[in-house]
C-alpha cells in the first residue's frame, strides 16, 4: 500500500524517455506489467504509447543533417559555373543576385532566390526527404 501525503503531481515524460521505455518492452518475454511498475506508470498509459509508435504518432524525429555548400555564380546567358571562394568581407559581386541551388545526394537540384521564405523552403525540404 502506498500513502500520498502531498498533492499528487502529473509527471511530463519526454518523447526521448518514452521512446526508451517503449523500446524496453520490444524483446521477446518483455513484461509490460513489471517495466510500467518499475517506471511507476500505469500499464495502460504504457499500451497507449505502443500504439502511438506502431501508429506513427509517437516516433522520434531525424537530426538536421548538414551538407556541403559551395557558393557558384552563373553568367548571364550562359550556363557555364564556376566555383566562387567566398570574399573576406563577404561582399562578393557574384552572390549578389540572392540565388541559392540545392543539389541533394540523389542528384536533386532545387534553385530558389532570395525571396523565398524560409517556411516554404522547409516544406519543399520536408517533401523531397520523404
Amino acid at each position: 500500500m502506498e500513502i500520498i501525503t502531498g498533492v499528487e503531481r502529473r509527471r511530463r515524460w519526454t518523447l526521448e524517455e518514452k521512446l526508451r521505455i517503449v523500446a524496453e518492452t520490444e524483446p521477446p518475454g518483455a513484461g509490460t506489467a513489471e517495466i510500467a511498475r518499475r517506471y511507476e506508470i500505469s500499464r495502460g498509459l504504457l499500451w497507449n504509447w505502443r500504439s502511438q509508435v506502431r501508429r506513427g504518432v509517437l516516433k522520434a524525429e531525424p537530426p538536421p543533417v548538414f551538407l556541403p555548400m559551395r557558393t557558384i555564380s552563373e553568367a548571364a546567358g550562359c550556363n557555364n559555373r564556376r566555383h566562387v571562394e567566398p570574399s573576406a568581407t563577404g561582399a562578393d559581386s557574384a552572390v549578389s543576385s540572392g540565388k541559392i541551388e540545392i543539389t541533394l545526394a540523389d542528384g536533386t537540384s532545387i534553385k530558389v532566390g532570395h525571396d523565398v521564405g524560409l517556411v516554404t523552403l522547409r516544406r519543399v525540404m520536408s517533401v523531397l526527404r520523404r
